[in-house]
This record gives C-alpha cells, structure tokens and sequence, in this order.
C-alpha cells in the first residue's frame, strides 16, 4: 500500500503560519497554507528576533537569506525619558550569541515575511482564502472557505492572527480588553537622523505613562519606533490606523530631544490601541489546534509575538514527527502541554512589563532604577536566560 504523508492545512499566512508550514514541511508533512488576503503582505514595521527565535530560523536553512536583511544590535539601551540617562545597558551582537548559540537581531515584518514566503513552494500557499468553518470528522479535518471551496486534511493549524476566526469556530468569541495604552508607530529614513549619531542598539526610553522604542531595520537603512502612551478609552484593534504627528508630538512633550527629533522625521505615523485577552486554558481539540496569536497574543513589552509564533511552529513540527499519524490528536495534546504554559509566561511577563515601563516619577521609579542598575530586569543576561536560551525544536516526554 502506498505511504501517503499526514496532511496539514494551516489557516493563516503570516510569520507564524510561514514559519510552521516551513518546518512541517520540511519534516516530511504534506503542508498547505490558506491565507485570506489576495497577497501575501505584513502590516506593522520592525521586530526583535531574539536568539530563541532565530535559533529555529537557522535550522530551517535560512540564516543567511534572514542576515541579508537584517541588523544585529549591538546592545538594548534602556535609558531615562527626560535626561537620557542610563538605566541599563545589555550587550548583544557577538556576545548575546556566544551566551546562546543563536544571534539576536532587528527586522523589518515584511522582509521576514518575504524570507519565510521564498522558503515555502508557492504550489503550497493558497492566497484569497477567507476560513469559515471546519467540521473534525474524527479522522479527518473539513475545511470551508468564504467563496464556498472546500478541502480537507489530517490535521488543521489555526493561525489567523489576533482576529483568529479558526479560534472563534473551535473555542467560541474572546473578549478583547483595552489594556489603557495606545502605541504610535512609524518609520523614518535613518538619512535624517544621521546627525544623531545613533548608535546600533535598540533604545528603550521609560518615562511616566509611557515608553519610546526606537532601532534600525533593513540594513540600517530605516529608523522603526515605536511610542507607547497611557489613554483612558479606544476602539478599534488595528495596526493601520493614521495619527497627526502634532498628536504624537504632544505625547511626549518634555521628553528628550533625541525621542522628539525622531517623531518629527517621520512622514506617516500610525496608531492602535492595544488590547489584551486572558490566556487560553485550552488551544487543541480532535485534529485541530491554534498557533501564534490566534491562542496568545501578545502585549509588545517583551518583543516575543513573532518568536513565540516561531517556537509554535516548532514545537508542533516535533510533536507531530515523534508521536507520528498514528496519534494525532496525541501529538496535538502534547503540543499544547508544552506551548501553552510558556506562552502564558510570556503573556503575563509581557503585562507586567507595561506597569514597569511606565512607572511615574516618584519611589516605585526609583526602586526600579536602582533594580535595573543591578541587572535584575527583564533584559539582563541572567533574567532572559529562561526565554533566550529554550529550544523549541526538542521535545522530551
């Protein structure tokens, strides 16, 4: 009898649904990816690859094709919102790989988004279709999509994003929660900025009620930032929606004239809100399971959405090979075991983070200061050695 390899549709082609169905496939699954936009594109501007991240990336064979694109920061900098001071400073470039294995680096989403996309046959990536329902047949998956197409597989990854319609299907609607913050984004040609002397580190400027992000991308030719501020009330969950520069501005009046000098440069500035849901108590159910943020989405005060999608992808692709097509829904539980309490780690780490970062002059500042100066905070060596050092590609059970 011929030997037919499990099937796997994954709904969702974004990093974390490109990276998966990368590792699925090279691990000798037959992979298909659905993705309802008409092309494949990415919303948002640049990202932290941190080594627990581009650790997988390595191993999928695209080092040098992610190298070709991105930059490697040669320290975070996390500095004080008025006076720039110095609050902690944490090097990266060649001594963060030699502590594990593994660079950190700073990307812009559409250029990871065109690596994973190049590395994936596009025979097996179906553009222009919108997910609206699965039937778990028990020893199948059904799948149906928006223009009425169907199509059916071993296994189905729901990995649609933080508007996740294969999670509303599975687990039923999640309430979004406004976390009290909006973030205004942008990208500034580092041309302008040039008499800055900016040096190559990703700055992270804390100050009361909110904080400024700023790095280079695309071989340093882009400045990305991103400006995090405390607002009572928004409505919309959305990464393109416009903002006046006066508004951002006036955000930050006061600030240091470094911060104030990179939002003047910018020619077209975004906002959102950010929003926040309770972590998930269950991601798989039968042959289905979720992945990325369709199951943790993630607060961006620890700079892991993406490499937490990555991991997912990972892990499942391990899970799957060592428990095999026999056992499915087995290698779908353990998956779950292994990802959902990390994630969840992530998830509260990352919360907790914005009530730190935005801490108001006064006492609590100060003790965080003079903690952060011991190198006890979230980007110390010692303190990310937990997120920095995990291998999402060995499973043990």
């Amino acid at each position: 009898m011929a030997h037919h390899p499990t099937s796997i549709a994954i709904v969702g082609g974004g990093i974390g649904g490109l990276a998966a169905g990368i590792g699925l496939s090279q691990a000798g699954f037959d992979v298909q990816v659905y993705e309802q936009k008409r092309d494949l594109h990415e919303a948002g501007a640049g990202i932290q690859v941190s080594p627990n991240a581009s650790r997988v990336l390595h191993r999928l064979g695209l080092a040098d094709a992610l190298a070709a694109t991105a930059v490697r920061p040669l320290a975070w900098h996390q500095r004080r919102w008025d006076d720039g001071r110095t609050l902690l400073h944490t090097p990266l470039g060649d001594t963060v790989e030699a502590a594990f294995g593994f660079p950190h680096v700073q990307v812009h989403r559409a250029d990871l988004l065109d690596v994973l996309r190049h590395a994936l046959p596009s025979e097996r990536v179906h553009t222009g279709h919108r997910f609206e329902s699965c039937t778990d047949h028990g020893d199948h998956v059904e799948l149906r999509f928006e223009s009425g197409s169907r199509t059916q597989c071993d296994v189905f990854v729901g990995a649609d994003g933080i508007h996740s319609a294969a999670r509303r299907v599975l687990f039923g609607d999640a309430t979004p929660r406004f976390t009290g913050c909006v973030a205004y984004r942008g990208l500034v040609p580092a041309s302008r900025l040039a008499h800055l002397g900016l040096p190559l580190e990703s700055q992270v400027w804390m100050g009361p009620g909110k904080h400024f992000v700023h790095y280079f991308v695309q071989k340093q030719a882009l400045v990305n930032f991103v400006a995090v501020v405390d607002q009572d009330e928004w409505a919309r969950e959305s990464w393109i929606e416009p903002a006046a520069m006066a508004q951002a501005l006036a955000a930050f009046e006061g600030w240091h004239p470094q911060v104030r000098t990179i939002l003047s440069a910018v020619d077209e500035i975004f906002v959102w809100g950010l929003f926040d849901r309770s972590p998930m108590a269950q991601w798989s159910v039968g042959r289905c399971t979720l992945l990325g943020d369709a199951c943790h989405a993630m607060l961006p005060f620890m700079a892991q959405g993406a490499a937490q999608a990555i991991e997912d992808g990972a892990t499942l692709a391990a899970c799957l090979a060592k428990l095999g097509p026999q056992d499915v829904q087995g290698a779908l539980r353990l998956y779950e075991s292994l990802r959902l309490p990390r994630a969840t780690h992530v998830q509260d780490a990352s919360r907790e983070n914005k009530t730190r970062f935005h801490l108001p002059d006064g006492p609590l500042q100060e003790a965080r200061d003079a903690q952060m100066a011991r190198g006890a905070t979230d980007w110390s060596f010692k303190a990310v050695e937990w997120l920095y050092g995990h291998d999402a590609g060995v499973v043990e059970v």
